[in-house]
């Protein structure tokens, strides 16, 4: 059985030390940009606290005297040390002191005061890692004064958030504002609340009554989101029926923005896809979900924009542009191919606000109305990295196919991975036609001399400890199925099955096969939702757009990537204008969790499944398996 890590477990940061323990092995992404920390020289004077000292040695004086210190008079002399310097605009150096010190070696009300000085810090510079550990005094067996636990429970709660952990963010911050009836957190609720997904939501609704009142505010908005008038009638609504509740008497700014864009809803759409050449299968699948969701949304009595399809290869882009602005196009959907889309990123401005359906090939984009979204598998790498790290996996051995498209995709799944202070411990570029063993004996650097140790273990049936560095503690896997089922077996056989394995969509084809699918047993792969229903908690009935996926569930596994993708791409269309607003927000579609980066890339969320007995199902462990317990009070 493959084990990874689980850096959020209740059982394991239940405590303040684990806590502690877990921020020391993320990376100091956060102390790199500790250097660039802005603090105020009245850090702490609005804290309900008191900084440790405001006169006194200088701060390098008083850590060459906590050199030659030890345990609570070295710690205290630190403390001190770090707070001068964080007055004195020193705050990179503030910062790595503060870290760095044991807060269980000071007496409560110093520990107390470390909490202050290191989460308000931390927070001031987005770092959200650092808060954490200062917050961790909260869970400490010590007297903390009612407003002190107000300042470190809210600073608790916005950095959840910033580490990627929004329903816990929304639980502590919730559970805070039932405490206390505090509604200058309002803006930060809402920011978190929609980051969540429609599980996560569901999860959050049964905590209180405060709880489900933003879970039914958050689902309105989704609901109505790209008709704003209606959106606003139901929240309205919504407001009379709940006159007490936090949100009714203060509406979230993110809310309110909305008002503005009201008679902007998007009524007319241009599509642009090819009717002939290579592209045209692709196109007419992208096709068939777009239509097919334009059918459920009438059936739904949802406001639709009327469609017009317009055929690239049969004019330039700027014939084309001329005529759906002629025929009162708002909005145009495409283009697909991915030279096209590179042209209009080298524009400064389109005719019209555009969605394309392709990723250009240059570093940045230049036109202001232009987004693009895709399928690309690189979005797939880098979220594979990000989960692995949150994992706590630190050095990573990567088994990809020597070709141009493996070496995009390893380079994607690299930079995130060393940009979270992880390391690549190996790689093998593999040929996809050559034998999986030598593959991954290469992989682990097994010696000859191995071979034959671990040839004689096996014929005595005896243990054999490990063949690989013990620098790996995982494997990223990017290899299609037929390739990818042998890499388990190869690696019990060369006795390292304790290394998990997480891979991309290209493990899977799409529909379960029991048989041939269980040497995959424990693999953690990305997938969008409309291909693993079965790594869903509610199973086919929670996927997005259900009604659609059901109408089109009978298309081959590659069709449906693609009808997915043409349902996701009519529901952002319809949001452009929320996006051109910087309201976009996060969209739960067939493709996964959709989010507009501020260049324009629509960034692509995946669902997480885990093979158990050849099937997809929903992670045991990582991501989708974390509870907030372990972080509110």
């Amino acid at each position: 059985m493959r084990q990874t890590w689980n850096r959020a477990s209740a059982s394991v940061l239940r405590t303040s030390s684990a806590i502690r323990q877990e921020t020391s092995r993320h990376p100091r992404t956060g102390l790199r940009a500790l250097a660039g920390m802005a603090v105020s020289a009245m850090l702490l004077a609005g804290c309900a606290g008191q900084s440790p000292i405001s006169s006194g040695p200088g701060a390098q004086a008083l850590l060459a005297q906590a050199e030659q210190q030890q345990g609570k008079q070295a710690s205290s002399t630190r403390l001190r040390a770090a707070d001068i310097l964080a007055r004195s605009g020193d705050n990179a150096q503030a910062i790595n002191i503060a870290a760095d010190i044991d807060p269980t070696t000071l007496d409560p009300q110093q520990r107390i005061q470390w909490a202050l000085l290191l989460s308000r810090v931390a927070l001031e510079q987005q770092d959200g890692w650092n808060t954490i550990l200062a917050t961790s005094v909260l869970d400490d067996d010590i007297q903390i004064s009612d407003d002190d636990q107000r300042t470190l429970r809210k600073r608790r709660g916005r950095a959840l958030g910033m580490v990627g952990e929004p329903l816990a963010s929304s639980q502590t911050l919730i559970a805070l504002q039932v405490d206390t009836d505090d509604l200058s957190i309002n803006d930060t609720v809402w920011e978190q609340l929609t980051r969540l997904s429609p599980d996560q939501l569901n999860q959050l609704a049964s905590a209180s009554a405060t709880a489900s009142g933003w879970v039914k505010l958050a689902r309105l908005q989704r609901r109505y989101g790209s008709d704003i008038e209606q959106m606003f009638d139901a929240i309205n609504s919504w407001s009379d029926a709940n006159p007490q509740h936090p949100a009714a008497r203060q509406m979230p700014q993110g809310i309110l923005d909305l008002r503005e864009l009201s008679g902007q809803e998007v009524r007319k759409i241009a599509v642009f896809l090819p009717e002939s050449g290579p592209l045209k299968r692709v196109a007419q699948a992208i096709r068939e979900g777009i239509e097919a969701r334009h059918r459920s949304a009438i059936d739904d009595a949802e406001a639709t924009p009327q469609l017009s399809f317009f055929d690239t290869t049969s004019a330039d882009l700027k014939t084309l542009y001329a005529r759906a602005t002629m025929e009162g196009a708002q909005v145009v959907l495409g283009p697909l191919d991915k030279d096209l889309v590179s042209q209009l990123e080298t524009q400064d401005n389109l005719p019209l606000p555009t969605l394309a359906l392709n990723y250009g090939t240059h570093d940045s984009n230049r036109a202001r109305n232009l987004f693009q979204y895709g399928l690309s598998a690189e979005d797939e790498a880098r979220q594979v990295a990000q989960r692995a790290r949150l994992d706590g996996h630190r050095g990573a051995a990567a088994l990809i196919p020597d070709n141009a498209w493996g070496q995009r995709v390893y380079e994607a799944f690299r930079e995130r991975f060393e940009q979270d202070g992880g390391d690549i411990v190996s790689i093998e570029r593999y040929n996809p036609k050559g034998a999986v063993s030598s593959a991954v004996k290469d992989l682990l650097s097994v010696s000859s001399q191995d071979q034959a140790r671990m040839k004689a273990a096996k014929t005595k049936g005896s243990k054999y400890g490990r063949a690989h560095s013990g620098k790996i503690d995982m494997i990223f896997l990017l290899a299609l199925p037929s390739y990818a089922r042998q890499v388990p077996p190869m690696l019990d056989f060369y006795y390292a099955s304790n290394l998990p394995i997480y891979a991309t969509s290209h493990v899977y084809e799409g529909t379960p096969q029991p048989r041939q699918d269980g040497d995959l047993n424990d693999v953690d792969f990305v997938d969008i939702p409309w291909e693993v229903p079965e790594a869903s908690s509610g199973g086919t009935a929670s996927l997005p757009d259900v009604d659609t996926y059901r109408a089109l569930s009978d298309a081959s596994p590659s069709m449906l990537k693609l009808n997915a993708m043409g349902v996701d791409a009519y529901r952002l269309a319809q949001r452009v204008p929320l996006m051109l607003a910087g309201a976009g927000g996060e969209l739960f579609g067939a493709t996964g969790s959709l989010y507009p980066r501020h260049d324009g890339r629509i960034q692509r969320t995946l669902q997480w499944a885990e093979f158990r007995e050849g099937v997809p199902r929903p992670p045991l462990k990582g991501t989708d398996s974390r509870t907030a317990n372990a972080y509110t009070p």
